[in-house]
């Protein structure tokens, strides 16, 4: 019988800033980093004050992890010290996997009404991946399929698959998936998620019950009490909730239409030596890299790094 998942814990994302003075929500990272192995960080930076996300992140180096961009409104300049470069547009993805190094700038600036939004998840690489050579996976809108489903359910799927549609993204060695889902009122969503693999849901808009499921005879089963009896304790916009194993999620839009993140993916379970942009498995590691990077022999990579 299928097991559903059931809440661990609900967390608020907490403002902070980084690069140049981005001010923006941080809904995990550094400390919370075992409980969501193998992804180590999720920012949120919606914001409709040019002024607290134009200073932008300069140029800054990573190594050893991936980082990926979703853009859902204004555009995000990128480029780095191979020459790339571009536009990260409403809709599109970037999938970058920093590898043995690369050093880039990324200078959100918003549209014609002075609104940015977008998501960075940072992902970890295994050990034997650290070293390898960088590369970019740059996926337009138009290339992320969408399903509609019963109830009006809609999903966004950047990775993984939904009702045997693949997203675009695939052979990542933490086997994720990224799904970006819409829910109306009072309709619910049910996906399998690959047991053993860590998942977390971030709502972007409205309000939705996060672990109930009917059983057999069509009666509602709750799963932790996050609830209160008269269902008013609810998770919503900047919410965070981290999934106990199973086999299942099952979620419901309250009183308004839901929408949020939905990621998984496999744990590493390696040990994790963490400064800044970089992260590796020893202390030895890092001072490497950091000492790499001083003396200018931290690109190990010389080719295009685009697929």
């Amino acid at each position: 019988m299928s097991k559903l998942r059931t809440i661990k814990t609900v967390s608020k994302s907490k403002h902070t800033i980084e690069g140049a003075g981005v001010h923006l929500k941080r809904a995990f990272g550094y400390y919370q980093a075992p409980d969501f192995d193998p992804f180590l960080m999720l920012d949120d930076f919606r914001s409709d004050d040019p002024a607290k996300y134009i200073p932008g992140f300069p140029w800054h180096p990573h190594r050893g992890i991936e980082t990926i961009t979703y853009v859902i409104e204004g555009d995000v300049e990128h480029g780095d010290s191979m020459g790339n470069k571009g536009d990260i547009n409403p809709g599109d993805v970037q999938w970058m996997t920093a590898g043995s190094g690369i050093i880039h700038q990324e200078m959100p600036k918003g549209d014609r009404s002075g609104r940015m939004g977008g998501f960075q998840l940072w992902a970890n690489l295994p050990a034997y991946q650290k070293m390898m050579e960088p590369r970019y996976r740059d996926v337009r809108g138009e290339q992320i399929p969408e399903v509609s489903l019963d109830g009006g359910v809609k999903v966004k799927i950047i990775c993984g698959k939904v009702r045997g549609v693949q997203g675009p993204v695939h052979d990542i060695v933490i086997d994720p998936e990224y799904l970006d889902v819409y829910i109306p009122e009072g309709s619910s969503f049910t996906h399998a998620i690959e047991k053993g693999h860590s998942a977390f849901a971030y709502v972007i808009e409205g309000k939705g019950y996060f672990d109930h499921d009917l059983d057999s005879f069509g009666h509602e089963v709750v799963g932790k009490n996050y609830f209160d009896i008269d269902r008013q304790c609810i998770c919503d916009n900047e919410s965070l909730v981290l999934y106990e194993d199973g086999d299942h999620v099952s979620i419901t839009a309250g009183d308004e239409p839901l929408r949020f993140l939905l990621v998984s993916g496999r744990p590493l379970g390696e040990p994790v030596a963490w400064y800044g942009p970089i992260v590796m498995n020893t202390q030895d590691e890092l001072r490497v890299a950091f000492d790499e990077y001083r003396k200018g022999t931290f690109i190990k990579h010389k080719k295009p790094l685009r697929e």
